[in-house]
């Protein structure tokens, strides 16, 4: 079996977390860019949302992260009665998740479904593999919201397609490397092709946003429905 070896040290984040809403029970926030959701082992990646929000809120727990590069809305919970509760929502996939995203090129259907099976392989690590054979089932539906060109310092003008992505389950990287399958990549990301030319100048971050999240809250039994704005 191969050793994964992991080299990655995060940069500095100085953006804050965002709480867009609280109770005794949960919390919801707006993740920055550029942010681990979990410290790594690395003590030079201490930095984390869970590290963060911690220090205000003692025993807090993480229900599900996003990707570093990632920005957008999570929910964290605040006892463990609560955590148990809302990760058997996400484990039944009663919550639903969507995603604002800008992708290389454009994008021809203005809707579709994206199905392939993605796997762990530690000789490619962090990058996840499509694998039919050992990979779990993966899910993602799309929707074109726009399609524009971004006119280039040099007069070039660069195609992009904003979508609205629905992820149906919630793989690592699922809709990173769905993209870049499907011969599209989340501009400004460094694993799935999605940085273009040598000569074009890297997007400041990767252009994946969570925008939306939807669950019951475990006591009141209130549908809540967390909205983020994209800031790309």
């Amino acid at each position: 079996m191969s050793t994964i070896i992991d080299t990655f040290i995060a940069p500095p984040c100085h953006d804050d977390i965002e709480i867009i809403e609280q109770d005794e029970h949960l919390i919801l926030i707006n993740k920055p860019s550029g942010l681990l959701s979990l410290s790594g082992k690395n003590p030079q990646n201490l930095d984390s949302v869970h590290y963060r929000l911690v220090q205000l809120f003692p025993e807090c727990t993480l229900i599900h992260r996003l990707d570093f590069g990632t920005s957008g809305v999570m929910v964290v919970a605040r006892n463990k009665a609560i955590n148990a509760e809302l990760c058997r929502q996400f484990s039944q996939r009663t919550v639903t998740k969507a995603y604002s995203a800008l992708l290389c090129g454009h994008v021809e259907n203005d809707h579709g479904v994206i199905d392939a099976p993605i796997a762990k392989d530690p000789a490619l690590f962090p990058r996840m593999s499509i694998c039919v054979t050992h990979g779990k089932p993966a899910r993602s539906y799309y929707q074109v919201i726009e399609r524009f060109y971004r006119e280039l310092d040099d007069g070039r003008k660069l195609p992009l397609t904003r979508v609205k992505f629905i992820p149906e389950t919630g793989r690592t990287h699922q809709l990173r490397i769905h993209s870049q399958l499907f011969g599209h990549p989340i501009l400004g990301c460094d694993l799935y092709g999605g940085l273009l030319l040598a000569d074009i100048e890297p997007a400041p971050r990767l252009m994946l946003h969570a925008s939306e999240l939807n669950f019951i809250h475990p006591i009141t039994g209130k549908s809540i429905h967390a909205h983020s704005k994209s800031p790309f």
